[in-house]
């Protein structure tokens, strides 16, 4: 059995046509015998197709979201493959992704390199007032950007939870940093001790990791991961992406979502108001999202909108 080098984390929650489409993609572009994908799955609506997706995905390992903190520190303090990739059920992989570009790069330059993004392209970075460097790596040309010293938002954003591979042990440092995991606070504030039961009572637990300045979803994950990045960047590498972009996020709809669906065109169109059942019932007829669309209209940004949102039928 091939060792799985890449731990892939995706946080998901009633999307399940977007995560169903995302694993679908997921594996279309990366080889599946390198990667272990863990679902942080947050119980909500839909769980019955939630549950026939994970029955499709058998190699997943689904953890059912208790407390977010606590579930993703205690996982990412158990893996051993040497990379991390983020993921959201919004993002859609479309391209081939070369691993072994991605590894020598690394291997070559272990204390140089921050991260590989797989949301960035060469064109939107030339359009930037930023430098952009050309790097050798397995024969092939990457780029890289000083995020410390951009002045375009895509590219001095160190730390996200869409579509980066990072080494393992810089992640493990980053959470473990704003988890605020010391020994004390952790046998006070331990979540079956008398103290917290009491306190759950007058205080929800996010409100309490909030007061505690610490993450209690993937947003303030991604805040607070950026904010350490920022005030340690004497000490954070830069990061490289390959000359076309790979990943984008499908800026449809949150769980209250804003857009509504064109049942005959099998695509989006705004209006106020939710969409998440209409999209659910797209599902179970058998919908996914079209990975051939956006890959056809050659995206340049990580953030995309209606135009490369549709649906295709799966045989």
């Amino acid at each position: 059995m091939l060792e799985k080098i890449i731990s892939n984390i995706v946080f998901t929650k009633n999307r399940p046509l977007q995560m169903h489409s995302y694993l679908l993609s997921l594996y279309k572009s990366l080889p599946e015998n390198f990667i272990q994908t863990y679902i942080i799955y947050k119980k909500d609506l839909f769980d019955r197709q939630y549950q026939q997706l994970f029955e499709k995905y058998p190699n997943c390992v689904v953890i059912y979201e208790k407390n977010f903190h606590d579930d993703l520190v205690n996982l990412i303090n158990s893996l051993t493959s040497k990379y991390v990739l983020f993921g959201t059920d919004d993002v859609v992989l479309f391209d081939s992704i070369d691993l072994n570009i991605i590894n020598e790069t690394f291997e070559s330059s272990p204390n140089d390199i921050l991260g590989f993004s797989l949301r960035l392209s060469l064109e939107y970075a030339k359009s930037s007032p930023d430098k952009v460097e050309e790097v050798k790596a397995a024969g092939q040309t990457v780029y890289k950007v000083n995020w410390k010293k951009s002045r375009t938002a895509n590219l001095k954003y160190p730390f996200e939870v869409d579509a980066t591979i990072y080494k393992t042990e810089l992640v493990k440092k980053i959470i473990n940093a704003i988890a605020k995991e010391h020994r004390l606070l952790k046998k006070i504030f331990d979540p079956d001790s008398l103290r917290i039961r009491t306190l759950k009572k007058v205080i929800s637990m996010k409100n309490f990791l909030a007061s505690l300045e610490t993450f209690y979803n993937p947003n303030t994950l991604e805040t607070l991961g950026y904010r350490w990045c920022k005030n340690h960047k004497n000490k954070i590498p830069d990061y490289l992406f390959f000359k076309k972009i790979c990943a984008i996020a499908l800026q449809i709809n949150t769980v209250n979502a804003v857009k509504e669906i064109d049942i005959e065109k099998h695509s989006i169109k705004s209006k106020s108001g939710s969409n998440i059942e209409e999209l659910n019932e797209m599902y179970k007829q058998g919908f996914l999202v079209d990975i051939d669309h956006i890959a056809q209209l050659k995206p340049i940004l990580a953030l995309c909108n209606d135009e490369f949102f549709k649906l295709k039928k799966q045989k």
